[in-house]
């Protein structure tokens, strides 16, 4: 019982520091707001994390572990586009809910050297994953691009996916956080990154992207 308190502790520190993070912005949080709010002193805090950075880069492999599982998913698959706009869905699930980090991410980014390097390896896996299924799909003749158009798409759907919810949120900042206005901004970013590829789509992958659209549409009336 001893060894799980701290555990515990830990974690209820890291759940409570996500929630102010992606609240209010990583740099208008301090430990001592933390400590404040959690309802123990800062020395307590301090035993289990030495500063913010430590909180921070310990939420960052949470992330980073679920990401990287995400990513992962679409090897060796060839998903038919209802699957890829439910793989965009779950991503975007991810991304809302360690928005912080990409809100954050040109600050976060400035001062911390482990999120700089980390942070590039997953936009960079995620352009080999997007530019994967493009292949795919080029090679099944459901997309018609050459080489440079698809390294050009892939970067830009990841761009798109990236920080589409930080446009959501200059779009609409005092009612970001509320449940339709985040139902809208996931299923708007789908569509979005998915409306990229439109114009390089043929045949049936075409047909079912425009049936995906049109729900889309419709639903958005």
């Amino acid at each position: 019982m001893e060894q799980k308190a701290p555990r515990r502790t830990r974690e209820k520190i890291m759940d409570l520091s996500l929630r102010l993070f992606n609240e209010f912005g990583e740099p208008n949080i301090t430990t001592t707001i933390i400590a404040d709010e959690m309802k123990i002193s800062p020395g307590n805090l301090y035993y289990h994390f030495r500063n913010k950075d430590d909180i921070v880069n310990s939420i960052f492999v949470t992330f980073e572990e679920e990401i990287s599982r995400m990513l992962a998913m679409t090897q060796g698959q060839r998903p038919t586009m209802h699957d890829v706009w439910h793989y965009l869905h779950h991503m975007f699930q991810l991304i809302w809910r360690y928005r912080f980090f990409y809100r954050d991410l040109n600050d976060l980014l400035s001062r911390n050297r482990t999120l700089e390097l980390h942070f590039k390896e997953i936009f960079g896996h995620k352009i080999a994953v997007v530019r994967e299924l493009c292949q795919g799909l080029h090679e099944d003749h459901a997309l018609d691009a050459s080489p440079a158009e698809i390294d050009a798409l892939s970067s830009n759907m990841v761009v798109v996916a990236s920080y589409w919810l930080s446009y959501q949120y200059v779009l609409n900042p005092r009612q970001y956080t509320e449940q339709p206005v985040v139902d809208h901004a996931l299923a708007s970013g789908c569509y979005q990154v998915l409306a990229l590829m439109q114009p390089y789509l043929r045949g049936e992958t075409l047909t079912h992207f425009e049936q995906l659209k049109t729900k889309y549409l419709q639903s958005n009336v």
